[in-house]
C-alpha cells in the first residue's frame, strides 16, 4: 500500500478487455516503477479507482498476486464513474488507492475441497481467488466452479473457462437464466443448479459472490445441503465507499465492511443485524 491511504497513485491502463456488453476488465500498471514492483495484495481485497475530474469508485482486485506487475479490476457500467471508465482507452491514466480490507483465509483451506459459486459480475472477486488457488494447485483438493449469468453473453471471463476446466482435478459448471440458439449448457438459476449438482459438504469450503438475491438463495441452498455456516464465505464489497472506515456508508451494526470485511463467513453474517 502507498504511504498515504488518501492519495491515489497514478496507473496507466495497458489493456481493456470486453467481457460482456456492459462489463470490461482493465489491466493497469503503476507509473512508479518501485511501486509496480512492491505492490502486493491478497485475494478478496479491494481498491479505490479514480477517474480524475469525475469521481472515485470501489472495485475488487480481479487479478491474482501470484501474477505480479499488473493490477486488474472488472467494471460493470452502472453510473457516472463506471461510464467514464468505459469511455477510456489504453494509455489513459487512473488513480488507485489500496489495497484495503481483509481477504479470503486461503491458508486455513489448504487440503480442502473448494466450491466456487458465482453470478454475473460477482465472478470478479472469485476469479482472483480461483486463479490464486490454481497457481498453488498442490495446496488444495478438488476445485469446482458453478457460475451463472442472465444470458450466455453476460458470462464474464469466457476466455478463461477452458484453462479452468483443464486444470488438474477441476470442473466448471455453467448456467444461464435464458438460453439462446448458441447455448448448449444448463438453463436455470444458480441456486437451483447448485441443488441439482448437490455437492458434498465433506471437507469442503464454499465461496460465493453475486447479486444479493442470488447470494441469499445460495446460502439457503448450501444449508439444505448440510454445509455449516463456518464452511461458507462471501464478500460484500458492493457496500463500500471510502475504503478506510471514515464515511460510514458500509457500517453494519458494529462492523465496517471496508475494515472488518469485505470477506465474511456465513457464521459471521448470522451475527449481523437482522435488517442486513
Amino acid at each position: 500500500m502507498a504511504a498515504n491511504p488518501y492519495q491515489p497513485e497514478l496507473a496507466t491502463v495497458e489493456e481493456i478487455i470486453e467481457e460482456t456488453p456492459d462489463t470490461r476488465t482493465f489491466r493497469a500498471v503503476f507509473r512508479d516503477p518501485e511501486l509496480r514492483e512492491s505492490f502486493t495484495y491478497e485475494p478478496g481485497q479491494f481498491q479505490e479507482v479514480s477517474v480524475f475530474g469525475v469521481g472515485e469508485a470501489t472495485f475488487c482486485l480481479t487479478s491474482t498476486p501470484t501474477r505480479p506487475g499488473v493490477v486488474e479490476f472488472s467494471v460493470k457500467q452502472v453510473g457516472q464513474v463506471t461510464t467514464a471508465l468505459h469511455e477510456m482507452s489504453p494509455g489513459d491514466v487512473v488513480g488507485i488507492r489500496g489495497p484495503f480490507g481483509n481477504w479470503f483465509p486461503y491458508e486455513e483451506w489448504k487440503g480442502k475441497k473448494l466450491l466456487f459459486i458465482g453470478g454475473g459480475i460477482g465472478m470478479a472477486p472469485l476469479r482472483s481467488l480461483l486463479n490464486f488457488c490454481l497457481d498453488n494447485r498442490a495446496d488444495y483438493g478438488p476445485i469446482d466452479l458453478i457460475y451463472g449469468a442472465r444470458s450466455p453473453q453476460d458470462l464474464c471471463f469466457r476466455s478463461e473457462f477452458d484453462a479452468w476446466r483443464s486444470a488438474p482435478d477441476s470442473r466448471v459448471f455453467l448456467t444461464v437464466d435464458r438460453g439462446d440458439e448458441t447455448w448448449h449448457g444448463n438453463v436455470g438459476f444458480v441456486p437451483a443448479y447448485l441443488m441439482d449438482l448437490a455437492p458434498s459438504p465433506e471437507n469442503t469450503i464454499a465461496i460465493t459472490c453475486g447479486p444479493p438475491i442470488m447470494i441469499k438463495y445460495v446460502l439457503e441452498s448450501l444449508e439444505k445441503l448440510n454445509f455449516q455456516p463456518e464452511q461458507i464465505y462471501t464478500t460484500l464489497e458492493m457496500k463500500m465507499k471510502c475504503g478506510i472506515g471514515k464515511c460510514g456508508r458500509c457500517n453494519i451494526g458494529e462492523k465496517f465492511v471496508c475494515i472488518d470485511g469485505p470477506v465474511f463467513s456465513y457464521a459471521q453474517l448470522k451475527e449481523l443485524p437482522p435488517e442486513f
